[in-house]
């Protein structure tokens, strides 16, 4: 967990008196709203459809027990009592007014907590990501630049280097052009991409202003050529990196102090014995890499709830929780769950007992109603259509966990737009709101995937009105579970070997 230090205080500091002397001025009249607007942007500050909505970074997925209560407070005192987790690994309050700003983010920074590079640090948003693992669990091939950590033949750590993936009105799957680059040309190599995109990217038109157009409009064989060329003549720079500097970066970072522990201790027996402990074991525990401890995800995916919310009693529950049971580390994935991350196994029992209390050990993680949704309609001025009450319907269609299981690892991800911050494009089954004489319709992709095998989902066929959308889905399972070859056949791997069209007959055979 990152350790805040003076300089990263006063610049937290300053940027919210900065900010307060804006809202200021803006509260005055001496600032129009459009003059506000990319100084707003800046810190995170949004204007949607009923109020001001401030996103607020969550740096490395990761938060402490103080931050995640500060959180809580802010929920409280100036929202109206939850935050929303979204896909960027950060959390989202909807309807602070904009006079209370300056003070929510003053108390935020107070945690090492900001809206900083949330939105609106340059032309356009620029999306980075980083995975360490071979099974890649942050959608790195999705993003302007992704980062896939690994070893080389050699057992030296390095980074395969992928550029111009996104989403959006133009989907990509990112291209790999450095399948092994060492970690201390790090820096200098993106330095060189960024330049070469600099030089070659769009200017004429907004929406092409992205990687991912340059690096299709180029193709990834010369963007690749042009990036080379410029990194060879900066590789040896002040960019490369000093391994005094990274070590004291490192120090920065605070590691928990692990027991010596053993596996499967006997309150993990014991407590096997209740069937819905053990329901819960199964789904939403993972293997740690210290023995006799395990990694926890809180499913904030309840039925009939919002994706991805979180009400200030839970996070002040969880924050305790943490304290208690994982070394007071909170981790936040892109699919809109949080993780306790070094929980000790013999605390299993008893954790789970406290989680099931406040809501949040449902146990259906990467099951059908483990639903990816940005907010929609609800509170999105640039939306078509709702995705909240989509998802909500679907949980209740999908309650039976005994069906849920059946079904498998099957993600559904909700959009209510072509912007696509619900990742509609690689979810198994992708939902997109679109508007259609002023009603709203969606539009159904399945086959698509955020993993290490990323692609985008294919169309099956025409949009369906609001009232038919969660019958489709319930369509389109039963046609997987008559399609699989075999009960342990992914939803994903029936779709890649059959095909779209048997799908789509079962869906629209009716309609």
């Amino acid at each position: 967990m990152y350790i805040y230090d003076d300089f990263d205080r006063t610049l937290l500091d300053e940027r919210v008196r900065d900010f307060r002397d804006q809202v200021a001025r803006r509260l005055s009249g001496e600032l129009t709203e459009e003059e506000f607007k990319p100084l707003r942007l800046m810190n995170g500050v949004y204007l949607q459809l009923h109020a001001y909505m401030l996103r607020i970074a969550i740096p490395y997925g990761t938060l402490s027990s103080e931050q995640m209560r500060m959180l809580a407070h802010v929920a409280r005192r100036y929202d109206r009592g939850y935050g929303h987790f979204t896909t960027r690994q950060n959390i989202q309050f909807n309807w602070i007014k904009l006079e209370e700003l300056p003070d929510a983010m003053a108390d935020l920074a107070r945690a090492g907590l900001h809206g900083m590079q949330t939105s609106g640090n340059c032309v356009r948003k620029f999306k980075i990501a980083l995975t360490a693992s071979a099974h890649d669990r942050a959608a790195v091939k999705v993003h302007d630049i992704g980062l896939r950590m690994h070893c080389n033949g050699a057992g030296e750590t390095g980074f395969e280097i992928i550029v111009g993936g996104g989403l959006g009105r133009t989907p990509f799957i990112g291209k790999t052009i450095k399948p092994f680059l060492p970690k201390r040309d790090l820096l200098s190599y993106v330095e060189a991409i960024m330049r070469t995109y600099n030089q070659y990217g769009r200017r004429d038109n907004i929406y092409k202003a992205r990687m991912k157009i340059l690096v299709h409009d180029l193709g990834a064989e010369k963007f690749a050529h042009e990036v080379e060329e410029e990194w060879l003549s900066i590789k040896d720079g002040a960019l490369a990196l000093d391994p005094a500097v990274v070590a004291d970066i490192a120090a920065r970072f605070r590691y928990p102090e692990y027991e010596v522990l053993d596996d499967n201790p006997p309150e993990l027996a014991r407590a096997r014995e209740d069937e819905r402990f053990r329901g819960w074991l199964d789904n939403s525990v993972t293997n740690h890499k210290r023995a006799g401890y395990a990694i926890v995800t809180l499913s904030l995916k309840p039925e009939g709830g919002p994706p991805g919310d979180a009400t200030a009693a839970q996070m002040e529950a969880i924050a305790a929780l943490a304290n208690r049971y994982s070394y007071g580390e909170i981790r936040v994935g892109h699919e809109q769950n949080l993780a306790l991350p070094h929980v000790a196994q013999r605390d299993l029992p008893a954790l789970w007992r406290a989680l099931d209390d406040i809501g949040v050990a449902t146990p259906n993680v990467n099951l059908v109603s483990d639903i990816i949704a940005c907010p929609g309609l609800d509170y999105c001025s640039l939306a078509n259509a709702r995705s909240i009450p989509v998802a909500q319907e679907i949980t209740r269609r999908f309650r039976d966990l005994d069906l849920a299981r059946n079904l498998g690892r099957l993600h559904i991800n909700i959009s209510g737009c072509i912007n696509a911050c619900g990742h509609h494009h690689i979810g198994h089954i992708g939902i997109l709101g679109v508007e259609k004489n002023g009603e709203e319709y969606y539009q159904v992709t399945i086959g698509g995937r955020a993993d290490e095998n990323a692609e985008l989902g294919t169309i099956l066929g025409p949009a369906v009105p609001y009232g038919e959308i969660a019958d489709v889905v319930e369509d389109v399972a039963a046609a997987y579970l008559e399609l699989r070859a075999r009960p342990d056949e992914l939803f994903i791997d029936t779709v890649k070997r059959v095909g779209v069209e048997p799908f789509k007959e079962r869906v629209y055979a009716a309609r």
